[in-house]
């Protein structure tokens, strides 16, 4: 491994962390100053809300400033948040104010990164190594920044708050570092070879872009429908919540299998076969979720929805990468943000509002069909 590439990972790693600790830590602080509940929802919207509207433009900002410009800027904006809930963290004007500085600056970082990876190489195997490395570091730190909340647990239901944005605020210095030690690339150290190729217009004429997008948003959503309905599928069968909590953790380690072995997989299999494979997989899983499976069955279902959930997301990574243009792949990377982020908008809603009557087997149930059929789109991805 390379220098270069242990400072990325451990870049993406430390900026999930941070984001994934502060997240909760906020709520938890909402809490302690009795913020109304319909106000919690608005907390979380401000993290998403902006970077939604300002995906777009940050993939023209990093094809423009560069990779490591970009992701300083957001390391700036994330250790300002950290700052503002630690000084001024009392009221939910301040909340809510730090948590729409978290979001656009983990946007802007995570824009930053994956351009970097998508602009190391432009061979599809090393592609596809680059993405699924990528993407099993910001799994790891996305799985330690709520495990860390123990860390800082006083043995009753809300945690030292106060400590948690001071530690994030100086393990935002440790961000900047990082940020300084990546590539940086000036304006036009990437340009295309026919600089009408990097619009946007033409980004969405490629050939195989929606059914890219398309699977990208729809993978990523059964993933959050995973985390949400499982615990509620518990409830509904009895089923002990440790024992949830043990199904979360298999299908989450079983994604980060895939990514780290991704490269090979499609060395041997093709890109879009390891795609539509991987999606009838979890496809096949969560269907079979669906019905009532005894316990040790159910184990081995979400290993399988975890393995086939784990490549969806850097395989449509490295697609995007090899097919934009080299002067346009922080907008292309950052136009697969807004499918997702629309996707985790209006694909769950969609699904809990179509199984209303059947409960949680009957969302997990219509997202498996769905997986299926975006499986079946999916084979009209450009071969290889």
């Amino acid at each position: 491994m390379s220098r270069q590439t242990a400072v990325l990972l451990g870049h993406s790693v430390l900026t999930q962390i941070i984001t994934f600790l502060l997240r909760p830590a906020t709520t938890y602080r909402a809490l302690e100053i009795d913020t109304p509940a319909a106000w919690l929802g608005v907390l979380s919207a401000c993290f998403a809300i902006a970077p939604l509207i300002l995906a777009l433009p940050s993939g023209a900002v990093v094809d423009r400033i560069g990779e490591g410009n970009t992701a300083m800027i957001g390391g700036v904006l994330i250790t300002a948040s950290a700052v503002v809930l630690a000084l001024t963290g009392n009221s939910v004007i301040a909340l809510a104010v730090g948590t729409c500085l978290l979001g656009v600056g983990h946007l802007g970082s995570v824009v930053a990164q994956q351009t970097l990876v998508a602009n190391s190489t432009s061979q599809a195997s090393k592609l596809d190594s680059a993405f699924g490395y990528y993407t099993f570091a910001a799994s790891l730190g996305q799985a330690i920044g709520p495990a860390a909340l123990v860390l800082f647990s006083r043995g009753g239901a809300v945690p030292e708050t106060q400590q948690i944005f001071i530690t994030c605020s100086v393990a935002g210095l440790a961000l900047l570092l990082l940020a300084a030690l990546l590539r940086r690339s000036e304006a036009g150290a990437h340009p295309a070879d026919d600089e009408t190729a990097t619009g946007l217009g033409s980004l969405l004429r490629l050939p195989g872009l929606a059914q890219a997008l398309l699977t990208s948003s729809v993978v990523l959503a059964a993933v959050d429908i995973t985390l949400v309905y499982l615990p509620a599928l518990g409830t509904q069968r009895d089923i002990n919540a440790s024992f949830i909590g043990i199904l979360l953790t298999i299908r989450g380690l079983s994604s980060m299998t895939t990514r780290l072995f991704l490269g090979r997989l499609t060395g041997l299999f093709g890109r879009r076969n390891v795609l539509v494979g991987g999606t009838l997989a979890a496809a096949g899983a969560l269907l079979a979720m669906a019905l009532p499976v005894p316990l040790w069955l159910a184990g081995m279902l979400m290993a399988l929805a975890g393995l086939g959930l784990g490549v969806g997301q850097p395989i449509t990574m490295s697609w995007l990468a090899a097919s934009a243009p080299p002067g346009a792949r922080g907008r292309a990377m950052s136009l697969r943000l807004v499918g997702n982020r629309a996707g985790q908008v209006v694909i769950p809603s969609a699904a809990g509002a179509l199984a209303a009557g059947a409960g949680a087997s009957g969302v997990l149930g219509i997202t498996g069909a769905g997986l299926l059929l975006i499986a079946v789109s999916a084979r009209r991805l450009p071969v290889d």
